[in-house]
């Protein structure tokens, strides 16, 4: 597998995907035996396969994805995590504070905690990462409501904003709160390749594309944690070929996104168990069109792609009838949703618009970007169908994904296969959809549809600044009205068919709690979730 190392901000997108995933509840084992009445168990070796590898594992210069986040939260540990109902929760902080403006933030760092080079965690190493993190071409977009951190006292820094800002926690829970030694943050490079943390693993060793091993932390400050003595993740990017492994012992437990293996090894309750997502941690599936280029520029174009767009066929052909259709970026059980508005399928309508801008401009065509992945193709063409049917010409090109976030965000592009938005908090998507960050095509967007709406982006200003509840569920609900209007994301599904499918050995997977007792999330992330490990432990064979 290619390794990508794009300089400077072109990692942007990727790494951001990610970067307030903190998300609401999602099911643990939805197959299987239940965990022993003994408890767990400790020691023993894990080996987990991953669709891919990771892009290096320093959190202030890498692009995280989400197996790097399987693989570097083993190690390195955020200020804040996620709770079972969808809060944040401090984690190395041990409180977060906003003042009665929600303009500054006050973090008090938890005593008693050490990195495993021995240095304890302090309020200035906690300063120094979040100066890191806003001074980093790869994060620093995430960070721009902020004026400046000050430490308080020892252990307590205070972030000073520009503007209220009441889900700013949430920006703490990932890559943009994990917390890495000084000399991590001196030697970015060796980071790269060696991270140091507090966290329960220590580094073992790395081979790219193939391994990453940790060993257990003896000195972790949760005490009797972790269970395991070590875990070896794999690079598998092949999806039957993960499958296979798991089904023939090579490995104890696998990610996917493939409906087949959901039904397959859900099949099999005594040998296996599947963990799925659901809720928020889904990300949605959809096209993402570049609405600054013709003829997708025309919303007439965008809205006709919509009505040609049967998201059922859709589903049944490519799901095995496993997801629920999208018509937006947050789904029915959200409770940010709004209902309504949506194109709905209707050839006719879709074949008569396309004839209209057809009379006016000539004839409807465009080139759709996808990855070569089997799976994904199948659904490219599926798409190219019904639109074709509409009247629309279109022509599809492969791109490995690298080049195709490249295209996307630096709007070299007419229209893309695309999977986002899963924040728990609708506020993880303002960098993704206000105006301020829709730039001309050849620069660098985070708005990558490009889309400018005045109505769309003080709808987005005002759920970022309100702390009243009803005032910001009727801006999202303004926020989704405006994408319904205007199309620049024909939406498909909620892509909740990623898993992880363990060995029936494996025992733990989404039953972590945080250091105060209260239940965690889960799992995390689309379209392949991730977990803690710390509390994972494994049973004899």
């Amino acid at each position: 597998m290619k390794r990508w190392r794009t300089p400077g901000t072109l990692l942007l997108v990727a790494a951001l995907l990610l970067a307030c995933s903190g998300q609401r509840p999602v099911a643990g084992p939805q197959a299987g035996a239940s965990s022993p009445a003994s408890g767990p168990a400790q020691g023993g070796r894990l080996v987990y396969a991953l669709s891919a590898d990771a892009n290096g594992f320093n959190p202030v210069t890498d692009q995280f994805a989400a197996q790097s986040y399987s693989m570097v939260t083993t190690i390195i540990e955020p200020l804040v995590a996620v709770a079972a109902d969808g809060s944040w929760k401090p984690y190395l902080a041990e409180s977060v504070t906003p003042n009665a403006a929600y303009d500054e933030w006050t973090i008090k760092v938890r005593s008693g905690v050490s990195f495993s080079d021995g240095i304890r965690l302090t309020g200035d190493i906690v300063k120094a990462n979040l100066e890191a993190q806003k001074a980093s071409p790869l994060t620093a977009a995430v960070f721009v409501p902020i004026k400046s951190f000050e430490l308080a006292d020892p252990m307590t820094v205070k972030v000073r904003l520009r503007q209220p800002w009441v889900a700013f926690p949430y920006y703490l829970t990932t890559q943009t709160g994990m917390i890495v030694p000084p000399a991590s943050l001196a030697d970015p490079r060796t980071a790269s390749l060696k991270p140091v943390g507090t966290g329960p693993f220590l580094f073992k060793e790395y081979v790219p594309d193939n391994r990453f091993v940790v060993v257990k932390n003896p000195h972790y400050w949760r005490q009797g944690l972790p269970y395991l003595d070590e875990i070896e993740f794999r690079v598998l990017p092949d999806s039957q070929t993960r499958a296979q492994t798991l089904e023939a012992g090579g490995v104890d437990a696998i990610g996917t996104s493939r409906d087949e293996d959901l039904t397959k090894f859900g099949a099999m309750k005594d040998a296996y168990t599947v963990h799925r997502a659901e809720g928020m941690a889904v990300a949605e599936y959809f096209f993402l069109l570049n609405t600054a280029v013709p003829p997708l520029d025309d919303v007439r174009v965008r809205r006709a792609l919509a009505h040609a767009t049967n998201r059922k066929t859709v589903i049944s052909t490519l799901r095995g009838g496993l997801t629920e259709p999208a018509d937006g970026p947050w789904s029915k059980d959200s409770p940010w949703y709004a209902p309504g508005g949506y194109p709905d399928y209707d050839p006719a309508k879709a074949a008569a618009l396309i004839k209209e801008v057809e009379a006016e401009k000539g004839p409807v065509r465009f080139e759709l970007i996808s990855t070569p992945d089997p799976n994904t193709m199948q659904g490219i063409e599926l798409a190219q169908d019904m639109w074709r049917k509409a009247g629309v010409e279109v022509t599809i090109r492969q791109a490995d994904q690298a080049d195709l976030i490249n295209r996307a965000i630096t709007g070299n592009y007419q229209a893309t296969v695309w999977t986002q938005f899963s924040a728990q908090d609708p506020d993880g998507e303002y960098i993704w959809m206000h105006q301020a960050y829709a730039k001309p095509v050849g620069s660098i967007s985070l708005n990558m549809s490009r889309l400018k709406d005045d109505r769309l982006s003080k709808a987005l200003d005002t759920g970022r600044v309100s702390p009243d509840p009803a005032t910001r569920k009727q801006a999202y609900a303004t926020v989704q009205q405006r994408l319904r209007e205007l199309v620049p994301y024909v939406f498909v599904d909620h892509l909740d068919t990623g898993a992880v499918v363990a060995r029936s050995r494996v025992q733990g997977i989404g039953e972590h709690t945080l250091p105060d007792g209260e239940k965690g999330l889960p799992l995390t992330g689309s379209p392949i979730p991730y977990h803690p490990f710390a509390q994972i432990w494994v049973t004899q064979r």
